[in-house]
């Protein structure tokens, strides 16, 4: 009877174990469960704000061609391009070439384009879109080559958007007037100060061009021309030259007075304020 006890109490006891375990395989079963599921979620999840955030951004240069929807932005990187110029550094593949930005503003018809392509310096490309007109001119200073990078606006309203991209990073501004028209000397202050809105650092420089046409007009004309310019390059606190293209008067000396405002070159221009002569005045 009494071994029949024991017996029995040992199977309830077996069976109370058995219920146990079995339990604790359950809830560790269901624990194992939502342990797989909550790294699944975690996992979705993980990749929900990954794809929010984005990937880091990898750079490349865009193909040109005519789909392009930055038409400004890949005629730049063209031109750039075509003359293997590294901005960044400020040399090029040449390690004894300096490249230079050099912006260029004024009316319509008053010569720009021709000032640019006079001299004996190197001229290698250029590049014309919709009110600008980008050009390469290689000067040759104190032995080294400079490469100057110039962008001439156009000059017309319709020009006026691209003020902002050809002022950009620019070592100096040439504020341009035809020294036969009053209207376009009246205008420089217009160029001056949306040049100045996007470039405050760049040297600016005052230039008025045909100086052979100029000195065929009467003295006393002459005479007034000269002080509103003038006081117009003192207001900018520009150096003022007159030039002429034609016969290649004071071109190549504006180009060598910004190298040596530059790179604090010992070369200086002279002053000259006598009228009915090319004026420099500074």
């Amino acid at each position: 009877m009494a071994k029949n006890k024991i017996i029995h109490e040992t199977t309830r006891k077996m069976s109370q174990l058995c219920r146990k375990v079995v339990h604790v395989n359950v809830r560790w079963g269901v624990l194992q469960r939502v342990s797989f599921v909550g790294h699944f979620f975690r996992f979705i999840w993980g990749r929900l704000v990954l794809c929010s955030v984005g990937k880091p951004a990898k750079y490349r240069r865009l193909p040109f061609g005519d789909s392009s929807p930055f038409p400004a932005a890949t005629v730049e990187e063209r031109f750039m391009q075509e003359h293997s110029t590294v901005m960044d550094s400020g040399y090029d593949t040449d390690s004894d070439l300096v490249n230079l930005k050099i912006s260029l503003l004024g009316d319509c018809d008053i010569g720009k384009t021709t000032f640019v392509y006079v001299g004996n310096e190197q001229e290698k490309k250029s590049l014309q879109m919709e009110g600008l007109n980008l050009m390469d001119k290689t000067l040759f200073v104190e032995g080294a080559r400079i490469s100057c990078c110039i962008w001439d606006v156009a000059g017309d309203k319709r020009s006026l958007d691209q003020i902002p991209m050809a002022c950009k990073d620019a070592v100096a501004v040439l504020i341009m007037f035809d020294l036969t028209s009053r209207s376009t000397l009246n205008n420089v202050v217009g160029w001056y100060s949306e040049a100045r809105k996007w470039n405050k650092t760049a040297i600016p420089i005052l230039i008025g061009t045909k100086f052979d046409d100029f000195v065929r007009l009467p003295p006393n004309l002459q005479w007034t021309i000269v002080t509103q310019a003038r006081a117009y390059a003192r207001a900018m606190n520009a150096t003022l030259f007159f030039s002429s293209a034609t016969h290649n008067i004071n071109v190549n000396k504006i180009f060598k007075f910004i190298m040596a405002k530059l790179f604090n070159l010992p070369w200086k221009v002279e002053r000259n304020l006598r009228v009915g002569e090319p004026i420099i005045d500074f």
